[in-house]
């Protein structure tokens, strides 16, 4: 079978989901688990967009050693240079350009003739030579671009050396017939297309790039831009679980492989679930919570006889289960080690042994702890930034006949602070008090609850979006304790704002934390 490269772009592109932003440490656990999932190259970031973003990607780059590193930039000397410095100590870099190629994009973007723009890509793939013999070309909004034209900017960009030439459906506007159809002319005419790889980069606003991706890799492609959980802006992207799996699932049929590794397919989806704070919804293919769940009578029956009745694929071909650990107070550490390991995570010592102390105090209050409670931790007591307001005490009292009033003890910038305030419920009497003493002026965009496992004393997850003049960030805390839960949520909010208030250089995406 031939393969298909499987190029990972959520650390770019899936980053710019609104409210995706990642700091540097959560970008570097990423590519560590899109290395043990086995992609082919990562693109780590747009260098030239923010400080921040460039030393993400310098970081990755110096730590991944088995796994292409790609740096985006514009067709501009000074992105490209940019791009350079970030990936020149990758063990195996690569940088990637592009420019608009659709007259819509020509006439009112870029203000650019069809002549102008082949020059701007030719000298931006020769510059980009000069570092690197891998170089990537895409031109965006291709699936709208002029055909004829399209074949001229693929030709001129591998005639000056890109070892790869990207069409992107950039506004998900293609269907899987016509897209397939775009990449066989593109195909046979462009002469020189040979030498080089044909990528597909679709995006999901009509909800197809899954299958205008398959469309194009059956009409030649031969490289798969995706993201993990598919996220990207607007509808998202490609999603990498539902590519590789449809490849794997149906080989016979399609005659292409990867060399993706199924079975960190989970683990990297709940991990970028974590870390960006966007949920995968409960029917989501591959990885959704209801992927290999069976509730319907008929297929119950049908599973306990065959499971190959109602499911294509095994639960532990992409990482999951049916056997589990069960975790509780008499657990050790050795256990809750290899709980950490199945769920993805790969911890130091030192994180291991705080998350530990932390579970164990979970674990007094609870009778069994399961995944979702584990991630929770690791949300909580790794993924973080520096504290500047932390919670020692929370009463509320609310009822029918009593006025909702909340008493806090916090400790702001390592002294003790105290007082009192009310609202209209439990919850906002408890923000009213908080934002009272840290002095925070946020506004409230978001409050949603979850239950993270089941039963009566299941704990309760509260996510939180706050917003503070052009700054946004998300606060997340749990307890079995919902109050509490919210509470913890609104303090992680303010010290992610706090973050971004220290840190101003931080480019407008990285703004929303």
């Amino acid at each position: 079978m031939e393969r298909v490269i499987i190029f990972d772009t959520t650390l770019r592109d899936g980053e710019q989901s609104p409210g995706a932003s990642m700091n540097q440490a959560e970008k570097l656990r990423l590519a560590i688990q899109l290395e043990k999932l086995g992609v082919d190259a990562i693109e780590a970031g747009f260098p030239a967009a923010s400080k921040g973003d460039f030393e993400a990607v310098r970081l990755i780059a110096e730590k991944i050693r088995n796994t292409e590193v790609v740096a985006l930039a514009r067709a501009s000397k000074e992105d490209i240079n940019r791009a350079w410095e970030a990936v020149k100590k990758a063990a195996h870099p690569k940088i990637h350009t592009f420019i608009a190629t659709s007259d819509i994009h020509l006439e009112h973007k870029l203000k650019m003739t069809r002549e102008q723009v082949i020059e701007s890509a030719v000298d931006a793939v020769r510059y980009a030579r000069k570092f690197t013999d891998n170089v990537e070309f895409s031109a965006e909004d291709g699936s709208r671009s002029d055909r004829n034209f399209l074949c001229q900017v693929f030709e001129a960009a591998i005639d000056a050396g890109a070892t790869t030439v990207n069409l992107p459906d950039t506004v998900g506007y293609a269907m899987p017939d016509e897209f397939a159809e775009l990449i066989s002319f593109v195909r046979d005419h462009t002469p020189n297309i040979h030498r080089a790889v044909l990528s597909v980069h679709c995006h999901n606003d009509l909800g197809l790039a899954v299958a205008n991706t398959l469309a194009g890799l059956r009409a030649g492609a031969r490289q798969a831009e995706v993201t993990v959980n598919g996220i990207g802006e607007r509808a998202g992207n490609t999603s990498l679980e539902e590519l590789v799996m449809g490849l794997y699932t149906r080989r016979e049929h399609v005659g292409l492989t990867t060399r993706v590794n199924t079975e960190e397919i989970h683990p990297a989806s709940r991990l970028v679930s974590m870390v960006t704070g966007i949920v995968v919804q409960p029917n989501k293919a591959i990885v959704g919570a209801n992927a290999f769940a069976h509730e319907a009578g008929i297929h119950q029956d049908g599973v306990l006889k065959n499971r190959m009745t109602y499911e294509i694929m095994e639960p532990k071909t992409v990482g999951l289960s049916r056997s589990r650990l069960v975790l509780g107070k008499h657990s050790g550490r050795h256990a809750f080690r290899q709980k950490l390991g199945e769920l993805g995570y790969d911890l130091t010592k030192k994180e291991l042994d705080g998350l530990f102390e932390k579970f164990k105090e979970l674990a007094d209050k609870r009778k069994e702890i399961v995944d979702e409670d584990i991630e929770v931790l690791v949300a909580e007591e790794i993924f973080r930034v520096p504290d500047t307001y932390e919670l020692d005490y929370l009463n509320v009292v609310s009822g029918t006949v009593a006025v909702p009033t909340a008493t806090v003890k916090l400790k702001i910038r390592g002294k003790e602070a105290q007082n009192a305030g009310f609202g209209v419920g439990p919850v906002d009497a408890a923000f009213n008090t908080i934002a009272k003493m840290t002095g925070t002026r946020s506004r409230l965009l978001r409050f949603s609850v979850n239950s993270v496992s089941g039963g009566m004393d299941a704990q309760g997850e509260v996510t939180v979006r706050l917003q503070e003049n052009d700054l946004i960030a998300l606060g997340k805390g749990a307890d079995p304790d919902i109050i509490t839960a919210s509470a913890k949520a609104y303090i992680n909010g303010l010290n992610r704002l706090e973050y971004l208030k220290k840190n101003p250089s931080l480019s407008p995406e990285e703004r929303t934390l």
